[in-house]
């Protein structure tokens, strides 16, 4: 079995339990009780389902809509709190357990701040950002000073998925499509797109913006980007062409989408060494995930680019070669 490392894997810090109430409403008890001890649990189910899955390492993050979900007076301690949270229980278990900070957005100095601390302090490895902060984007200037950061400190931003800040209007009327069937994807892959055509790559060139659920779709759509972007500019203008930026700025994850088809398109589309395998643990099938990256019609070598090393090189970890020696 091809060693694994796995970060779009969730777990809940104490005082967020609120932000869950919702969803869990939504799905039957005995699958929110599930849920729920599975978010709170760092050693024991975790770590069996890792192993029988060969996920060397698991890098965590706090569950939807973590700081984004907090009022902007209490953001930066709550953010504080499951940071400093999330590090302790990473230290009793380090060589298995890693983490991704959740940030205080609303404000960008402050949440620069905490990106600081928490890479810098506590040993995370980067941040997982819940798209929209109460309806704020940030491929504005003002968030110039947090992306400079996270270029300067050379780690991953992760765009993971939110609500819609406000119900699209096809969407009205339709609960089951303005959640993760779909309208997750396009509010999240839409930021991805704001963020791209604001610049930010431009202007921070080293910068790396994970998404996950292969792309969004976005991956899937980059000539047609090119194509339209060409004819209708709007007053934009970019140092690359838009699909230039998959695969050097935006990078993939595999999480809660396995389809052969899917990950063979997207690997086409980006290449071998911008898509990267993960389960979004605990809301999809760790036994599914694995058996669908292992059956995959990939070559051994592009298999562990997927499975282990790209992620290695994300975060600053040894390669599957490197462990070896070789």
């Amino acid at each position: 079995m091809t060693p694994k490392i796995t970060f779009e894997e969730h777990f809940m810090a104490p005082g967020f339990e609120k932000h869950s109430a919702a969803f869990l409403k939504l799905i039957p008890r005995d699958q929110a009780e599930i849920l729920t001890r599975r978010l709170g649990d760092f050693d024991g189910e975790r770590l069996e389902t890792m192993d029988r899955g060969g996920i060397t390492r698991s890098i965590i993050s706090l569950t939807g809509p973590g700081a984004q979900g907090e009022a902007p007076e209490d953001a930066v301690d709550a953010a504080k709190g499951a940071n400093d949270f999330l590090a302790g229980k990473i230290s009793k278990n380090p060589a298995r357990l890693g983490g991704l900070a959740t940030l205080p957005m609303h404000d960008p100095d402050a949440a620069a701040r905490e990106l600081n601390r928490a890479v810098g302090e506590l040993g995370l490895q980067g941040c997982l950002v819940n798209s929209h902060t109460h309806g704020t984007y940030y491929e504005g200037v003002e968030y110039d000073p947090f992306w400079s950061e996270v270029e300067r400190l050379g780690v991953p931003f992760y765009l993971h998925p939110s609500n819609a800040y406000a119900t699209p209007h096809v969407l009205g009327g339709m609960p089951v499509l303005q959640g993760a069937t779909w309208g997750w994807g396009v509010e999240t892959g839409s930021h991805a797109l704001r963020i791209l055509f604001g610049g930010v790559f431009d202007r921070f060139p080293k910068v790396k913006l994970v998404l996950g659920h292969m792309g969004e779709a976005l991956p899937f759509l980059r000539w047609r980007y090119d194509s339209r972007f060409q004819a209708y500019p709007m007053g934009v203008s970019l140092e690359r062409a838009p699909s230039a930026y998959f695969g050097s700025n935006i990078l993939i994850t595999t999480s809660g989408v396995c389809s052969h088809p899917s990950l063979m398109g997207a690997i086409g589309e980006m290449g071998e060494d911008a898509v990267m395998f993960s389960i979004d643990y605990p809301y999809e099938d760790t036994d599914l995930a694995v058996e669908f990256i292992e059956s995959a019609p990939l070559s051994e070598v592009a298999r562990a680019k997927v499975c282990h090393d790209n992620a290695a090189r994300l975060f600053g970890l040894p390669t599957l070669a490197e462990k070896d020696g070789n």
